[in-house]
């Protein structure tokens, strides 16, 4: 990739750290947006899930479900909104270029993690108090075993999960068409959905869902679980994706 084009990279970082300096409450509601997004997606895949289930048909549901949870950051992209998972990579970037500080990334990373999860928690409980679409068994059926899975395989998860969404940010950002930018994010974000990986923010929107349509879920699992998927996701954007993009598109 040109290194003129990946600047596009280090001027929205630079535009992230700005928006939060001079704007800060702005810059939160755009965060708490992309978790009502993420939380949309999160309906969408688990409704056509459950429905495809009950059908007998798991694997469509799973294929269809990924198609769909593609909206969220189709959303984000078209109409704007701050995802912690997307920012790993851009902020990321923008620090390796030396365009912004390491402090205003951890600035941007934290109060995005924040707004993401307020919003996700806001439109999830909002989904609860709607009945949840019958789908509380659907989240009874899986929700010990991806809580279950081993840290090891679970962090990994989330370093191949981000490396996925953060393609779709990076193709979203750098693409002039709106069809190519939606051919791509849906491709990259599918592919992470359909793989099993695990997503940090969509975490939050299926816990929050689970917590209360679902007896007996351990918070201390959850926790754990989030601290795991957190750090693996900001090692797949920021490490596996930035770093070397930011390397083999040098221009010095």
């Amino acid at each position: 990739m040109p290194f003129d084009d990946v600047q596009k990279f280090s001027n929205a970082a630079i535009a992230k750290s700005k928006l939060l300096k001079e704007h800060p409450g702005k810059y939160f509601i755009r965060s708490v947006m992309a978790g009502f997004f993420i939380a949309v997606a999160m309906i969408y895949c688990n409704v056509v899930g459950n429905l495809f289930k009950q059908d007998g048909m798991v694997a469509w549901g799973k294929f269809l479900g990924a198609l769909g949870f593609s909206i969220a950051v189709l959303l984000i992209v078209f109409i704007g909104s701050e995802l912690f998972t997307g920012n790993n990579f851009i902020m990321a970037f923008g620090a390796y270029d030396k365009a912004v500080k390491w402090s205003e990334v951890v600035k941007v990373w934290v109060v995005s993690y924040i707004g993401n999860f307020v919003g996700c928690f806001l439109f999830s409980g909002i989904w609860v108090l709607a009945g949840a679409s019958g789908t509380q068994d659907y989240f009874a059926g899986f929700i010990d075993g991806k809580l279950g899975i081993a840290p090891g395989e679970m962090f990994f998860r989330a370093v191949l999960c981000n490396f996925f969404v953060c393609l779709a940010v990076a193709c979203g950002t750098k693409c002039k068409e709106e069809a190519a930018k939606f051919l791509m994010i849906v491709i990259c974000i599918s592919g992470f959905v359909i793989s099993g990986f695990e997503h940090v923010v969509a975490n939050m929107a299926i816990f929050t869902v689970a917590g209360f349509v679902v007896p007996g879920v351990s918070i201390s699992a959850i926790m754990f679980s989030m601290l795991i998927v957190t750090l693996g996701n900001i090692v797949g954007g920021a490490l596996l994706l930035a770093l070397p993009l930011r390397k083999m598109s040098a221009d010095k």
